[in-house]
Order: C-alpha cells, then sequence, then structure tokens
C-alpha cells in the first residue's frame, strides 16, 4: 500500500531553493550585510578564505524577491525531472561546476562587478533538459533551439548591451556547463 502525502521528491533542487531564500530573508533582515560579505562574488585578496567560500555560495544569494522567485521558478520546473534522472549527487555536481566555473571566469574576467543569483544554473539545467533523452551520437534539435534562443538571445544582449543588471556571462557558461553535463551523462552505449 502506498503512503499518501507531502513527499521531498526533489533533495538538491529543494534544499538549494530552501537555503537561497533562506539567505535572502536573512539578508534582508540584516540589512543586506550577509549577502554582501558571503553571498555576493567580487574582487578580493585570494588570501582571504571568504574568496574561496563566495566561489559556490554567490549561486544562493539573489539580490532582491523578484531576482530569487524569476530563478527559482525555473529550477523548480526543471530541477526536479533532472534530479530523478540523473541522480542527487550528479546534479549536485552541476550546481557545484556551474558555481565554480561562473565565478572563477567573472573574477578574471569582470573582476570590477560582482556577481550574485542562481541563473547560471538555471541555464545550466535548461540546456541539461533539452539533451536528456538524447542518445550517444545524436544532437538533439531542441539543444540547437533552446541553445540559439537562449543563449543566442544572451549574447546577443552582451554584445547590444541592452540588459546591464543581468550578468549573461553566467548564462552563456551556465548552459555550457549544463550542456557538457548532459553529453557527460548520456549512456556510452553502441547501436
Amino acid at each position: 500500500m502506498k503512503r499518501r502525502g507531502i513527499v521531498y521528491n526533489s533533495p538538491v533542487v529543494l534544499t538549494f531553493s530552501l537555503l537561497s531564500l533562506a539567505v535572502l530573508l536573512i539578508s534582508q533582515a540584516t540589512g543586506g550585510t550577509l549577502m554582501n560579505r558571503y553571498f555576493t562574488l567580487y574582487r578580493s585578496s585570494w588570501s582571504d578564505p571568504l574568496t574561496y567560500l563566495r566561489l559556490f555560495t554567490h549561486v544562493l544569494g539573489h539580490a532582491s524577491g523578484e531576482h530569487y522567485s524569476g530563478n527559482i521558478m525555473l529550477l523548480l520546473l526543471t530541477g526536479p525531472m533532472l534530479e530523478e534522472k540523473y541522480g542527487s549527487r550528479r546534479l549536485l555536481l552541476v550546481i557545484l561546476c556551474t558555481a565554480l566555473t561562473t565565478g572563477i571566469l567573472h573574477l578574471f574576467l569582470f573582476p570590477q562587478y560582482g556577481v550574485l543569483g542562481a541563473s547560471g544554473i538555471v541555464f545550466a539545467f535548461i540546456l541539461l533538459s533539452s539533451i536528456t533523452g538524447s542518445r550517444s551520437g545524436q544532437v538533439p534539435l531542441t539543444l540547437i533551439v533552446v541553445a540559439v534562443l537562449y543563449l543566442g538571445g544572451e549574447v546577443l544582449d552582451a554584445v547590444l548591451g541592452t540588459n546591464q543588471e543581468v550578468s549573461q556571462f553566467a548564462h552563456i557558461i551556465g548552459g555550457v556547463v549544463g550542456a557538457a553535463s548532459g553529453y557527460l551523462f548520456l549512456p556510452q552505449h553502441t547501436e
């Protein structure tokens, strides 16, 4: 007999979402001090241990409730399916790789700006979702369409400078990490 009730069906995605919400609420209650110190990545000394922490924690920070809800809604739409397909450990690895990659590249290429938010992870999940179900040696048309629509739009926005408040760079790198993860996770069988 199956048990009925609410199930914590996607532990990595739900925990990430709840941690991000807690960070936002506590930060708002403290006037942004928590967000600036621990959850915004900006140029600081490599001898400061918090620099290394922020390479990962910047994805938990969000500038506002709207920023949070925009990112988390997309994570909650794509994440549970990905976590069911690839498992919690692999999805956590995608999140960590996306955070680290976007963080390091951001520090080297755009050290004058701070960055926070889960949008790179959102784009990683979107591209990973578009690969899900494909076979080894094949490029799904959905991947091409998603890449053109989402990543092409981000590249265009970056070149034209139309949306200065959003880090298109994190979106692009997140998409690349998601696509690469999808191909790494594909079963390696021959037909």
